[in-house]
């Protein structure tokens, strides 16, 4: 069986940096990791390659410095990676960026199940997934907190798909997409014979021109949305402190406050 993974590289969201005049993240230069959310993703294909045999193979779509988040999930396990990058990708929203994925999935082909994270902790949309799986016409589920089942003989697998109220059972055949939550699994970490195959690896970079794109569907010239101003949250004010307060008396005070704006 062949499983896809899809991943992103973020930037450490303590070094979170906006370019003033595209108002999009700086990335070059910060440091970077992988997104959280698709650990598990990459976590579950190397449990169904396990059970099932096959082969795992992550692909991103970022700069340069992406190829480091691929070769940290070959260090987990995964056989192959892939990098799709190219300065004409750059600035792309969620429906550009699923489409060229979604291109770069097709080139792969005679895929069983692609999975990835249920969204990036720098956009926390949860598009992308859901954007791969309209644009490849393929089944999909999201937010899957188990799976029940995964049948190669049948073609089919069922998961359990987590909402704001209790979950429901799917079943769908394959190919298809699975976007996971961090209830489905606990990722593994690199083993050292993982971290040395990281090392040796060749990681070929897949750009425009070998994706069958438009220029004007990529990138963001292709995005439907755009960012028209970033800007940090207002700064909070200074608490007020009562250590020489008796505590009853400290309680008082606050409860009183809390009073008079309505909010007790």
């Amino acid at each position: 069986m062949k499983f896809i993974v899809c991943i992103k590289q973020v930037p450490d969201t303590t070094e979170v940096r906006v370019d003033p005049e595209k108002n999009t993240l700086i990335r070059e230069g910060v440091p970077a990791m992988v997104n959280p959310f698709d650990l598990y993703a990459v976590e579950e294909a190397l449990l169904f390659k396990e059970k099932f045999s096959g082969e795992v193979i992550a692909v991103s779509m970022g700069p340069p410095q992406a190829e480091q988040a691929l070769r940290e999930v070959i260090s987990m396990g995964v056989d192959r990676a892939i990098l799709i990058s190219d300065v004409k990708f750059a600035g792309a929203d969620t429906w550009a960026t699923a489409l060229t994925l979604s291109a770069a999935i097709r080139k792969i082909a005679d895929y069983d199940l692609i999975l990835t994270g249920k969204q990036a902790a720098d956009g926390d949309t949860a598009q992308v997934g859901p954007g791969i799986a309209e644009f490849l016409d393929i089944p999909q589920a999201t937010f899957v907190r188990k799976v029940e089942e995964l049948d190669p003989g049948a073609r089919v697998i069922r998961v359990q798909s987590m909402w704001e109220e209790g979950s429901e059972r799917l079943e769908l055949p394959l190919p298809c997409l699975i976007s996971t939550v961090k209830e489905l699994n606990e990722p593994r970490l690199p083993s050292l014979r993982g971290k040395m195959a990281a090392k040796k690896a060749e990681i070929p970079v897949w750009t425009f021109d070998d994706l069958d794109v438009k220029e004007s569907d990529v990138g963001l010239q292709g995005s439907p949305t755009q960012v028209i101003k970033v800007f940090p949250p207002p700064a909070r004010e200074e608490g007020e402190l009562f250590a020489d307060t008796e505590p009853d008396e400290a309680a008082k005070i606050i409860a009183d406050r809390l009073s008079a704006k309505g909010l007790i």
